[in-house]
């Protein structure tokens, strides 16, 4: 039995942390991003819409879509300007 990938969409403004980080770091967040194409769940936030990735001290901040099985990316950031993203959201 094979599993359909997921689309991973980029949403404007994802990237104004991410722009910031070291290239090595920027890797290891892209190779995430790729990762989540494969269709596996991600951690729901509660009383929101978001789920979240980590990736060490790094969150990802997505959005699925079933009909569409596509997955927007809305933020990538530490942990500290995750939290100030997430007050910003609820």
């Amino acid at each position: 039995m094979e599993l359909t990938p997921w689309r991973v969409g980029l949403k404007p403004g994802w990237d104004i942390h991410f722009r910031k980080f070291d290239s090595n770091t920027q890797l290891m967040i892209m190779k995430k991003l790729d990762q989540m194409a494969q269709p596996l769940a991600g951690r729901g936030l509660h009383s929101c819409r978001y789920q979240v990735e980590e990736i060490g001290q790094y969150r990802i901040a997505f959005e699925c879509n079933e009909s569409t099985r596509t997955k927007s990316i809305h933020f990538v950031g530490n942990h500290k300007q995750y939290e100030k993203w997430y007050k910003s959201q609820v």
